[in-house]
């Protein structure tokens, strides 16, 4: 059994997560509600504050990343560092800051999104920073300490969150949590690192 730090865990995306990850400790943290800690992914004091008071811990799982949409010529700055500031840097410093804390050999899950292979109209910036990440998890994995793992998953939209998603996504063909719940449980349990898992219909 794991002790995993799973961020976003009252979200669709993090319920699915959690339906993968029943075979380990997880302490849940988020922006807010009930979860065990509360952490802004935005804020690197408030990363490390999570880090220090967990201690031990063996995996971190993440699913959340605030994007704004808007079309490209309509997307203000302050959009893009929204963007930019949650699902880009706010991932990358879970794992920058993580790393001085993760157990050996343990492993970082981050999220990016299937809209920087199938892009949408006024998804540009949730497009842009989904395959930073992605490229990001691919090259960083051969610079991790201690024999850290990190993939991140990238799924379509979720059966359960259609209703909100699925009148900007004609064409798209949801999955259940369940089979995002495996993409997550492949990466915590498994020994891959450096790979995007694709979870798409």
């Amino acid at each position: 059994m794991k002790t995993v730090i799973l961020i976003g865990a009252l979200g669709k995306m993090g319920q699915a997560a959690l339906s993968g990850l029943g075979n380990h400790k997880v302490i849940t943290a988020g922006r807010s509600g009930d979860v065990d800690h509360i952490v802004d992914i935005t804020n690197e004091q408030s990363i490390r504050a999570l880090y220090e008071t967990v201690g031990h811990f063996d995996a971190v799982v993440n699913t959340v990343g605030l994007c704004e949409y808007a079309s490209f010529a309509e997307m203000t700055e302050a959009q893009w560092m929204t963007t930019v500031m949650s699902k880009m840097m706010g991932q990358i410093n879970l794992v920058r800051i993580g790393q001085e804390y993760i157990a050996d050999a343990g492993s970082f899950t981050l999220i990016s999104g299937i809209l920087n292979k199938k892009p949408i109209p006024y998804a540009i910036a949730d497009a842009t920073t989904s395959g930073a990440i992605d490229t990001f998890v691919q090259c960083v994995s051969l610079e991790m300490p201690r024999n850290t793992r990190i993939n991140v998953v990238n799924p379509t939209v979720l059966v359960e969150a259609w209703d909100v998603y699925g009148e900007m996504m004609p064409g798209f063909e949801p999955v259940p949590s369940a089979l995002v719940g495996k993409a997550f449980e492949r990466s915590v349990d498994g020994f891959i690192t450096g790979e995007v898992i694709v979870v798409d219909a």
